[in-house]
């Protein structure tokens, strides 16, 4: 049996115009918050730099961020259109002043209250105010409405969630930061389309990098200028063909001459067998992989995603060194102390589910210092590697479980699956390279857009940072 309060919540009911009598009011109490302006900011398209953007408030007349003056007259039409007089309300015209700003933290207090009732046309006249957590009145004015002549009484609709996300704004931090570093040197390998040479020229143009043009060297003036590329600031070495590119490539690499390497217009094959070539590639003692560093609009913090690209299946051995790089480029990205989740389809070791063995394994091995820098725990499903809900509900205690800064797939084919899966459902921004040679490695796709090229050239440039320091 439903209480009288929670049947109030359950549905909405007006007072017709038979039943309302001057002096008659209605109030809401609503505390703006920074989501509220981005909310309706967001849906009238209003993005005046009082209200969206702090530095300038700061300098303006109130200096501070205010609220937009309608978001306390969408108040006003709250009340009007669910209290009083309610659903079937009739707006004809509203009259608003606004007397004083609105800042985010503030408390209004909306309060209308009928003044005038006319009854030939069964019309309202009603005085509207709000007031802030001092008393003071924000906005005051009249509201002029048909009030609904019979008794209406509807489940009150809920909404969808308002999910608010600024595309990108993980990247973007990162650019910041990168962009406050000496442009390093990168080897642009085959940059012989479009993309791979606009890419590398945006990123010149951003202060990111020096890029080392390599390749033919009349196929890439071509392309710069078919596309109007101006690439008169970049150098370029000949190369004949991709091959030679990827060898050049990884000689400067070797030489010190190249601080990061970048995939153009070739085969990633081309590129990694010149890069893990015994003779003369860029191996290290570490295995090599691949990490995403994913903007996901769902979730609060950067999540890293790892490998999608490089191991099959990989071992023990091998999930370690996955680990340890997805840490030290967690960490070059100022994730302090990165929480690691390694997933399964359970929590709980089972012998026939080898990525839940092999889990604990992991974890032992990052408490006898064999992994370092990072806080690991598994096995971990998914939904209880980034879900506190989920976490309570199955009662699970750990620093790491539902705030899960890296993600480790037990295998390629989950890590890319989950990595495209939250990229076209979640719609993520994914910006990758490869880790554990002696220098970054940019692996772009042809599908990526200039914002993905300059996101993963800043992760390059944050890594070399930390690798050479």
């Amino acid at each position: 049996m439903l209480s009288e309060s929670d049947a109030a919540l359950e549905f909405i009911e007006n007072r017709p115009f038979d039943e309302i009598e001057v002096g008659d009011f209605a109030e809401l109490v609503r505390t703006l918050t920074a989501r509220d302006i981005d909310a309706f900011a967001v849906v009238s398209g209003d993005v005046n730099p009082a209200h969206v953007d702090t530095e300038f408030a700061e300098g303006d007349i109130f200096h501070k961020v205010i609220a937009h003056g309608m978001w306390g007259g969408a108040l006003i039409s709250n009340v009007l259109g669910t209290q009083l007089p309610g659903p079937g309300t009739i707006y004809l015209e509203q009259s608003l002043k606004f007397l004083k700003p609105v800042g985010i933290g503030d408390t209004v207090t909306v309060r209308v209250t009928v003044a005038e009732k006319h009854v030939e046309k069964k019309r309202l006249t009603l005085d509207c105010t709000c007031t802030n957590g001092n008393g003071k009145p924000v906005i005051a004015g009249q509201a002029h409405v048909i009030a609904p002549d019979r008794k209406i009484r509807r489940p009150r609709v809920t909404m969808p969630d308002l999910v608010l996300h600024k595309h990108g704004a993980v990247h973007a931090d990162l650019l910041a930061r990168a962009q406050a570093l000496e442009p390093m040197p990168v080897a642009i390998v085959h940059p012989c389309d479009k993309p791979s040479l606009a890419g590398a020229v945006h990123a010149h143009d951003l202060g990111l990098l020096k890029p080392l043009l390599l390749g033919p060297k009349d196929r890439i003036e071509v392309v710069a200028a078919e596309h109007e590329l101006d690439i008169s600031q970049l150098t370029i070495i000949d190369a004949p063909h991709s091959h030679a590119s990827a060898e050049m490539a990884v000689s400067l690499a070797r030489d010190g001459k190249a601080q990061a390497l970048m995939k153009g217009a070739l085969h990633t094959d081309e590129i990694m067998s010149a890069v893990v070539s015994k003779s003369g590639g860029l191996r290290t003692e570490r295995r090599m992989s691949h990490v995403y560093v994913m903007d996901v609009p769902t979730y609060p913090k950067p999540l890293l995603m790892t490998d999608a690209a490089i191991n099959i299946a990989p071992d023990l051995a091998t999930k370690a060194d996955i680990i340890q790089n997805a840490i030290d480029l967690a960490l070059a990205i100022g994730i302090e102390a990165p929480k690691v989740a390694l997933l399964s389809a359970v929590e709980t070791i089972t012998p026939r589910l080898q990525s839940t063995v092999d889990a604990g394994a992991l974890c032992k091995m990052a408490d006898r210092g064999q992994i370092t820098g990072g806080l690991l725990d598994g096995p971990l499903a998914f939904d209880n590697a980034v879900s506190m809900r989920a976490v309570a509900t199955k009662n699970i205690v750990s620093p790491v479980a539902g705030q899960a800064d890296v993600l480790v797939a037990p295998d390629l084919e989950a890590a890319n699956m989950i990595a495209k899966q939250l990229m076209y459902l979640a719609g993520a921004e994914a910006a990758g390279i490869v880790l554990g040679a002696q220098v970054p490695i940019i692996l772009t796709s042809r599908a990526d857009d200039d914002r993905t090229r300059t996101a993963s050239a800043a992760i390059a440039a944050l890594l070399s940072k930390a690798l050479r320091a």
